[in-house]
């Protein structure tokens, strides 16, 4: 792809050698003069004279005294994330079924579906425009997937679940399992029934072996353009909303709500109808109690969770501790000195 119909393509001004060919993308310092490379910060940038990249990707105020090929974008990393999509296009299976899947009686599927080997498609499910099923994965009955989505190898996707258009489902996710909801009723526990649904919206990615549990009752909820990245467990009846991203090896239990544009960082763990509100943001390894709610725009870390700054205080307070402590056993020797005195 030559410099200038990338730039068209993105939209965006370029600078110097359009008709540059691109092979591919590479890191700043390893990118070559057929590769695609960008700047996004001000240590890039004072890199960006050595680099050997053909093309870079920089932000409208970015210095170009040597008269390098560049492209201009506000968002140079999203920017570069959007080239990378053309420059490295996914390989899509053909569309067709293959011999060895099993579908079920009403099975609809749109055109240019591809269905890979021993899939299984339950009765009664539908199968959008240009969606990618993959080896080994189990769609449940009454189960609506949109269009041009990729369900990778080894997907579980259970009864009653629906899904929007362009959605990603890595291997081994599992989508529509039961909630853990169980009685105690005298010396055993009675399991409560999980009679509700799943509802991915659209633009949705969820990582690999992540699990989000069908409601009790009603539906669990996941928003337009939210990310889970590997290992996320997202618990009955929780409701999350647009654009959030969780990293992995978090847990929300049963009826959390998250809300547009929070940030959860791994291993958190969040209780029961806990609520984290638009914008907030939540640190790598922090706890958020029972029926907490952590406000629009905080930003907390630690357990429990608290704002970032009372957090950083514990923290310095904590380090001091094995001096306090000596200064502590020191005075005690000092005063029995005077009391044996």
């Amino acid at each position: 792809m030559r410099v200038r119909e990338l730039a068209e393509w993105l939209g965006a001004a370029y600078e110097g050698d359009g008709e540059r060919e691109l092979s591919g993308a590479a890191p700043l310092d390893k990118a070559g003069a057929c590769e695609l490379s960008f700047v996004a910060n001000e240590k890039a940038a004072a890199q960006a004279a050595a680099s050997a990249a053909g093309c870079l990707i920089v932000p409208p105020d970015f210095a170009n005294p040597g008269g390098r090929t560049v492209i201009r974008c506000a968002n140079p990393r999203a920017a570069f994330a959007r080239a990378l999509s053309r420059l490295h296009p996914e390989t899509k299976p053909p569309a067709g079924i293959h011999p060895s899947a099993v579908l079920g009686p009403e099975v609809e599927c749109g055109p240019e579906v591809s269905i890979g080997p021993l899939a299984v498609i339950g009765e009664g499910s539908k199968i959008g425009r240009g969606t990618m099923i993959g080896a080994g994965t189990v769609i449940g009955r009454r189960v609506l997937i949109g269009e041009d989505c990729r369900l990778h190898a080894n997907v579980t996707v259970y009864d009653d679940v629906d899904i929007g258009d362009r959605v990603i489902l890595h291997s081994g996710c599992v989508i529509g399992a039961d909630g853990f909801g169980f009685a105690l009723e005298g010396e055993r526990y009675q399991k409560f029934p999980q009679v509700g649904r799943v509802s991915i919206a659209s633009d949705v990615e969820i990582g690999a072996n992540s699990c989000v549990d069908r409601a009790a009752l009603g539906v669990t909820w996941i928003g337009e353009g939210t990310k889970l990245d590997n290992l996320v467990h997202i618990a009955h009846n929780c409701r999350i909303g647009r654009h959030v991203v969780i990293a992995a090896q978090t847990g929300l239990s049963g009826g959390v709500v998250v809300e547009d544009y929070a940030v959860i960082g791994g291993q958190v763990g969040i209780g029961d109808k806990a609520r984290i509100e638009t914008r907030a943001v939540l640190g790598s390894g922090c706890g958020v109690l029972t029926s907490k709610i952590i406000r629009s725009g905080q930003v907390v870390w630690g357990t429990p969770a608290r704002p970032l700054k009372e957090y950083l205080e514990l923290l310095a307070n904590l380090g001091k501790l094995p001096e306090l402590r000596r200064e502590l056993a020191e005075l005690k020797l000092r005063l029995w000195k005077l009391e044996e005195k």
